[in-house]
């Protein structure tokens, strides 16, 4: 009768006053601070900010109940003995809420730091997905590993692929295997092969958009649905480019540039550069200066795109600021979609 929970957890808690209200319902039982006061002082102890305990708190009312002897201090111990530091364990406490006290904590996430090969991989996923730590173990993430490993994928890729998409890990089995066959089927891409890691990411979420992208592909750039899949899975930013720019850049790529379909099936990532800003001026000075004799040899186009503005100026204007003194102007003014007279080849 003399502890009133509702102004302890706003006045002690930091909650606000609707916070505080609905969380009090699951204090009725207490009669004193005692308890409450212990577990503050703990996560105090641990590093915890006035503002991460309220967030806690508020998250999961009934983290004041937990024991300080019986859970928390345990979970703190065993915890440190898997590698976590102080800092860690914090982060984990003021995000993991009710899981946090309970002692099934320890085994999960003894569980996880192995499959996502250290503390650092997994809190990353974490701190945006701290639903991970409630996902039913035997139902839903063992079978997905067990699945995913039958596939050929080993214990490094499954870190890379969960560290970078949890959904793999995390949804329903079923789901997983339709991914898995949507990348076998779509992208062409089979179980065990070196791409086959980087399928499953580019199709994570977006089977029919990637159905879609891949039937345009091999429309405008003459690939086979094969080349198709593994152009996207090495470069999965294609399904972010408008059908405009992937059509404009193709007719570049294939008619002024003069590259066959397959060589850009093999380098993507070529078509994800500005077409404008980097892929036609520089093609315009490459074919100047062997207009001009200052260019011999065979040029590789693809690793030139890929260097820097720096690297690309001392390299192909800079050493012709005497045979050719407009050039670096010329090339400027084509950046910005201009296409200066001597660019204009007939």
């Amino acid at each position: 009768p003399g502890f009133a929970v509702e102004e302890y957890l706003v006045e002690t808690c930091g909650l606000t006053r609707p916070q505080a209200l609905k969380a009090s319902t699951k204090h009725s039982h207490l009669k004193s601070p005692a308890n409450p006061d212990a577990v503050l002082a703990f996560f105090a102890g641990l590093g915890l900010s006035s503002a991460d305990v309220a967030a806690a708190v508020a998250d999961d009312p009934r983290l004041l109940c937990a024991s300080v002897k019986k859970t928390l201090g345990p979970n703190v111990v065993e915890l440190t003995g898997l590698g976590l530091s102080n800092s860690e364990i914090a982060s984990l406490a003021s995000l993991s809420g009710g899981m946090f006290r309970c002692r099934s904590i320890v085994p999960r996430l003894h569980y996880y730091l192995l499959l996502f090969g250290s503390c650092e991989n997994f809190l990353r996923r974490f701190k945006r997905r701290s639903y991970i730590l409630t996902v039913s173990m035997e139902r839903v993430v063992k079978p997905n590993v067990a699945f995913l490993r039958e596939c050929g994928l080993g214990s490094c890729d499954l870190a890379k692929l969960f560290t970078r998409d949890t959904t793999m890990l995390t949804s329903n089995p079923e789901r997983v295997r339709a991914k898995v066959a949507c990348a076998q089927g779509i992208l062409r891409v089979p179980c065990g092969s070196g791409m086959f890691r980087q399928a499953l990411q580019a199709i994570s979420y977006r089977s029919k958009e990637i159905a879609a992208t891949v039937q345009y592909l091999t429309k405008i750039f003459g690939w086979s649905d094969g080349e198709a899949g593994v152009a996207l899975s090495r470069a999965r930013s294609l399904l972010a480019r408008s059908k405009e720019m992937l059509q404009r850049t193709s007719e570049f790529l294939k008619s002024d540039v003069g590259l066959d379909p397959s060589d850009i099936a093999r380098r993507p990532a070529m078509i994800n550069y500005s077409l404008e800003g980097r892929l036609r001026p520089r093609f315009y000075v490459l074919k100047f200066l062997k207009a001009n004799g200052l260019l011999h040899g065979n040029m590789d186009y693809y690793g030139i795109i890929q260097i820097s503005e720096k690297v690309f100026a001392e390299k192909f204007l800079c050493p012709h600021k005497d045979a050719a003194p407009h050039l670096a102007e010329d090339y400027a003014a084509a950046c910005r979609g201009e296409v200066p007279n001597n660019f204009r080849f007939t």
